[in-house]
Formats: structure tokens, C-alpha cells, sequence
């Protein structure tokens, strides 16, 4: 072309993104086939944006394998939209926020996003019952009980009463996310049917039956909390997306508790 090429440049304006309302962070882990697909379909809506990164771990779940994950948070954490500001960014494993502790995974997190709001699905499940007004709980897992102990003792140690508690004893989360959403009912209603019983948790972001938790609490006439309905609930909450869905289950329809537990 004689001259060279053309380069045309056109001006640009530009709107608030799709983030116009709030953007959230996930620290999904590398073995992750359920949390990041359910915390979109619950959180996900016009101007509210879920922005995932994953942090490198073992498949199988034990107390070792979840602590070896703090030494990644930060690096993971740092991945997510370099220079971007966030309204809450969370982690995405029951059981680890539970190893490693909750303000020690903030710490790591806000080592490389200064400020944000952290959600961890054991603390939004405590802040979950907290809105509901249940302190006595049933409680589904699928982890081995070198696990469960340390679950158990959280929610004690947190003033919840744990009126029965059962696991399916799989450890590795590529075939826990392949329990069956008629595996996990029949168990949650055996459960909840413990005496004083005010609330179930099924605990664990690899299970998949956020879509299932309405029908649930419809058959027991109880309020019904997984890992990931929670969490969706705390971020949700925590970014400033307060509108009730009601349709999602019972905690969808509550305000976030003040303070938090």
C-alpha cells in the first residue's frame, strides 16, 4: 500500500463495567468442580460480577493438605484483576478456612488486596444461622472424621449445639463432587430428624445441591444451609446486594447480621 497502512483511531466513552455494583473475588481451589459454577448462578446479576482465580492444592482433603494451602492465598489472591479494586473477595473451602483460621486466610488475602471485605464459608455459615436464629444444628459432611473433628469443635467452640452429625467419609474431592443430590437429602433428612434440631448445614463447596436446598426445607420445615448457599449469601451481603430471593431458600430472604458472629 503506497504510504503504508492507515491507522484510523475512533474516540471511546466508557460505562462502569460489568462490576457497576459490586465485584467479587473467588479463590476457588485447583480441585474445584462445584463452588465456582454455584456461586455464579447464585451471586451473579446485572452490575455484580464473580471474577475467579484457583490456588493449587491436594485432592484429597485432610488436615495437612488443607494447612499447606495458606502458603498460596496471597499469591492467588494477587491474580485476581491486578490493580482492581474489590467489594469482597472469597475463599472457597470449608474446611481449610476452618484449618488454617479465618483471620489468618484474611490476612494472606489482604496482603495483596488491601481492605476487602473476606468471606469464608465457615464464617458465613455461622453468620448464616446467626440471621435465622437457629443455635442448635444438624450438620452433613463429606469428609473423614480426622476432619470432622475440627468442624465439629468450630461450631462448639462458636456457642452452636450440633444435635447430629454424619459424613459420607469420601476425602477426595473429585468424587465428592459426584454425590448425588438423593444421597444427600435422604442423609440431611435423617439428620435433622435429631431432637431439638433448629437448622442443617451441609457443609463442603465440592457438594453439589445449592438448587436442591429450597425443596429440602420445604420437606423438613427447616431452614437449609450449604457451604455455597451460604457463602453466596455472606458475599452477596457484604458487597451491599441486599434485595430478598426468597426462591433460593429461606437465608435469601435475611439482612446479614449485626454485628457478624
Amino acid at each position: 500500500m503506497p504510504g503504508g497502512p492507515v491507522f484510523r483511531r475512533y474516540p471511546a466513552s466508557y460505562d462502569d463495567g460489568p462490576a457497576s455494583v459490586a465485584r467479587v473475588g473467588l479463590i476457588a481451589l485447583a480441585s474445584d468442580h462445584t463452588a465456582e459454577s454455584e456461586l455464579r448462578s447464585l451471586v451473579e446479576r446485572p452490575g455484580v460480577a464473580l471474577y475467579t482465580t484457583r490456588i493449587a492444592n491436594d485432592p484429597v482433603v485432610t488436615p495437612q493438605s488443607l494447612r499447606a494451602m495458606e502458603a498460596g492465598l496471597t499469591d492467588a489472591a494477587a491474580r485476581l484483576l491486578p490493580g482492581v479494586e474489590f467489594d469482597v473477595i472469597a475463599y472457597g473451602c470449608t474446611s481449610a478456612s476452618t484449618v488454617i483460621g479465618e483471620d489468618v486466610v484474611a490476612d494472606r488475602v489482604r496482603a495483596a488486596k488491601p481492605g476487602v471485605a473476606i468471606a469464608t464459608p465457615i464464617g458465613a455459615a455461622r453468620a448464616a444461622l446467626a440471621a435465622l436464629g437457629a443455635r442448635s444444628v444438624a450438620v452433613l459432611t463429606p469428609y473423614t472424621d480426622d476432619v470432622n473433628v475440627r468442624i465439629h469443635g468450630h461450631l462448639v467452640d462458636h456457642g452452636i449445639t450440633v444435635t447430629a452429625f454424619g459424613s459420607f467419609h469420601d476425602a477426595n474431592d473429585n468424587s465428592v463432587a459426584r454425590i448425588d443430590a438423593g444421597s444427600i437429602a435422604a442423609a440431611a433428612r435423617a439428620l435433622a430428624a435429631a431432637a431439638g434440631t433448629e437448622a442443617v448445614f451441609i457443609s463442603c463447596t465440592s457438594i453439589r445441591f445449592a438448587a436442591q436446598v429450597p425443596a429440602l426445607e420445604a420437606t423438613l420445615g427447616l431452614p437449609v444451609i450449604t457451604s455455597n448457599t451460604g457463602l453466596a449469601w455472606s458475599i452477596l451481603r457484604q458487597a451491599g446486594v441486599d434485595e430478598p430471593e426468597p426462591d433460593k431458600g429461606r437465608l435469601f430472604a435475611l439482612p446479614y447480621p449485626d454485628p457478624a458472629p
